[in-house]
C-alpha cells in the first residue's frame, strides 16, 4: 500500500481562491504543494463551465496526492448596485443633492437609477448609503415609494453599476437570489464540500440555505452586515462554520470597529466550537508583490494567536502576480506562530468551556491526557466528523487523527483546526479500531515506534452520536509489518 502524504508541520489551515491566475492543474498543484488545505471558487465570477473545470483539476489532484482536499463554493448574494450613467463617469460633491429613482434612463450628476424596489420601503431619513466599497457616502434626508433623496457627505467619482452598501437598516433581501439558487444546485451537483452563504443577516437566512442544501455539503456563513453580528449566536447555531469577511463588514463598520468585531466572532465560534475562517486583505500586497508588508504578516499572526480554524487568500491567489508565493508566505507565517513557545498559552486565552455531554467531556479529557503523557496524537473514528470538530475545539497540543470511511466527511474537514483525515474502511469491533489508530498513525507519520496514541470513538461503531470511549495505546513500530 503506498504510504500517506504527510500532514502539514502546522494546525492552522489555508484557504485560497481559485481564479484567472490559479486555475490550471499545475497552478492548483502548486498551491497545494506551496500550503493550500482548500479551495474556494467564487461563485461570482466565470460560468459553470469554468467552475466544472476547476472542480476536476482539485478532484484530479486529490487521487494523484492520497488526500482529501476541500472545495468550498462561495455564493455571490444579494449584491445592490445602483444603475448606469450617460457618462463613463460623474462627481459626486459635498453637500449636493443625489437621487435614486426607478428610471433606466441613464444618470447624471443629479440622479441614477437603483434598481432594488425593496431599499425604498426600507430607508428612513438619517440612514446612511455607502457606495463603491465605502469611497462615497450619502445619507438620506427624504424617501418615498419612487424616490430617495440623499445630501453628499462624502463626495467623489461614480460608475457604472457601482456596489451600494446600507449599514443602518436591515435589507428586506434574501440571501439567497435567483442566481444563487442556481449556482447552488449546480455545485451540490459538481459535490463541492463547503457553501459560503454571502450577506447573512439574520439566522433565517442560514435556515432557508441548509434546508436547500439537505445535508449534501456543509454550510458556512459570511459575516459582513452588522445585522449578522446582533443575532451572531442564532447564526453560529445553525451554521457549520462561520466567516469573517473582513471586505464588506470593513465597509459597513468603521474600520476601528472590525478588530473587535473579529475578535467577538473568532471568540464566539471557539466557544461554540464552529470552525471560523479570517478573510479578506490578509497579503493584500502580494497582488502585485513578492512579499507582503509587515503589517500585513502581523495581521495574519494574529488571527493565528486568537485560534482561527483557518486563514483566507482572496485576489491574492486568484488574480494576483505571486499566487504561490502568497500561499507560501502565508504557510511560513502560521508556522513561525505555531513553533512560538508562547503559542497554546495565547491560543488558549480564551476559555471554551465544556459543554455537559459525554462526547465534549471525552475530547477534553483526550486533550489533557495528551498533554500529561506526552501522547503524540489523538486518533478518533467518526461518521460525521462531530468527533473531530470536538477535539479540534480543545485546541490540543498534538495532531488529530480523523479516521472516517466517508470520503464527504473527509473533505470537510479541510478547514478545521489541527484535524488530519483519512478516508479509510469502518470498523467492525474495539480491537480493530485500536489496530486500525496504530497503523494510521504510523503510515500517516503522525507518530512512530514507542509512540503514544490516545483513541476516542464511539460504540457500537458506525452510529453517528455515540463517542463515549477513550483508550491509551503505545505503539511498538511492528503494526505496518504485515500491510506493507
Amino acid at each position: 500500500m503506498a504510504q500517506l502524504v504527510s500532514p502539514r508541520r502546522r494546525k492552522v489551515k489555508i484557504l485560497a481562491t481559485l481564479g484567472p491566475a490559479s486555475k490550471t492543474p499545475d497552478m492548483i498543484r502548486a498551491l497545494y504543494f506551496a500550503g493550500a488545505d482548500a479551495f474556494r471558487i467564487n461563485m461570482s465570477h466565470g460560468a459553470n463551465a469554468d467552475r466544472a473545470e476547476l472542480v476536476a483539476n482539485i478532484r484530479a489532484l486529490e487521487k494523484e496526492i492520497g488526500r482529501p482536499l476541500t472545495i468550498l463554493a462561495d455564493l455571490q448574494g444579494p449584491k445592490l448596485r445602483c444603475g448606469k450613467f450617460a457618462q463613463p463617469k460623474v462627481e459626486l460633491l459635498y453637500g449636493k443633492t443625489f437621487t435614486f429613482d426607478h428610471d433606466p434612463t441613464p444618470g447624471d450628476v443629479t440622479r441614477v437609477e437603483l434598481p432594488h424596489r425593496e431599499l425604498f420601503a426600507a430607508l428612513a431619513p438619517g440612514a446612511r448609503l455607502l457606495l463603491d466599497d465605502g469611497k462615497i457616502v450619502l445619507r438620506v434626508h427624504h424617501v418615498d415609494a419612487a424616490r430617495i433623496e440623499t445630501r453628499v457627505e462624502v463626495g467623489g467619482f461614480l460608475s457604472n453599476h457601482k456596489g451600494v452598501n446600507v449599514p443602518d437598516v436591515v435589507v428586506p433581501l434574501p440571501a439567497l437570489t435567483a442566481k444563487d439558487r442556481s449556482d447552488l444546485a449546480f455545485a451540490l451537483e459538481q459535490g463541492v464540500d463547503w457553501i459560503a452563504l454571502s450577506f447573512v443577516q439574520r439566522p433565517e437566512d442560514v435556515a432557508e440555505a441548509r434546508a436547500l442544501i439537505g445535508g449534501k455539503a456543509s454550510l458556512l456563513a459570511k459575516i459582513e452586515k452588522p445585522q449578522a453580528l446582533d443575532r451572531l449566536a442564532e447564526i453560529l447555531e445553525l451554521a457549520d462554520a462561520v466567516m469573517v469577511a473582513r471586505g464588506d463588514l470593513g465597509v459597513e463598520l468603521p474600520p476601528e470597529q472590525v478588530p473587535p468585531a473579529q475578535k467577538r466572532i473568532v471568540g464566539m465560534a471557539r466557544t461554540m466550537g464552529k470552525p471560523v475562517v479570517v478573510a479578506t486583505q490578509m497579503l493584500e500586497s502580494m497582488i502585485v508583490s513578492p512579499s507582503p508588508t509587515r503589517a500585513e504578516v502581523s495581521d495574519v499572526a494574529t488571527a493565528i494567536y486568537d485560534g482561527a480554524d483557518a486563514v483566507m487568500l482572496s485576489a491574492e491567489s486568484a488574480a494576483g502576480a505571486f499566487p504561490v508565493e502568497a500561499v507560501a508566505m502565508m504557510d511560513k507565517v502560521a508556522c513561525e506562530v505555531e513553533d512560538d513557545p508562547q503559542y497554546y498559552a495565547r491560543v488558549h486565552f480564551h476559555e471554551t468551556e465544556t459543554d455537559a455531554t459525554t462526547a465534549d467531556a471525552l475530547s477534553a479529557a483526550a486533550a489533557q491526557i495528551s498533554r500529561t503523557i506526552g501522547a503524540r496524537a489523538v486518533a478518533c473514528f467518526t461518521i460525521s466528523g462531530s468527533t473531530a470538530r470536538r477535539a479540534a475545539r480543545e485546541r490540543m497540543l498534538v495532531p488529530v487523527l480523523c479516521l472516517t470511511p466517508k470520503k464527504a466527511t473527509a473533505r470537510r474537514m479541510g478547514l478545521v483546526w489541527g484535524v488530519h483525515a483519512v478516508e479509510t474502511r469502518d470498523v467492525k469491533d474495539f480491537e480493530e479500531m485500536v489496530e486500525k489508530s496504530k497503523r494510521m498513525a504510523l503510515r500517516t507519520q503522525l507518530a512512530q515506534g514507542g509512540d503514544v496514541l490516545v483513541l476516542i470513538a464511539g460504540v457500537p461503531f458506525s452510529t453517528p452520536g455515540t463517542t463515549n470511549v477513550i483508550h491509551v495505546v503505545r505503539l511498538t513500530g511492528d503494526e505496518l509489518k504485515d500491510y506493507g
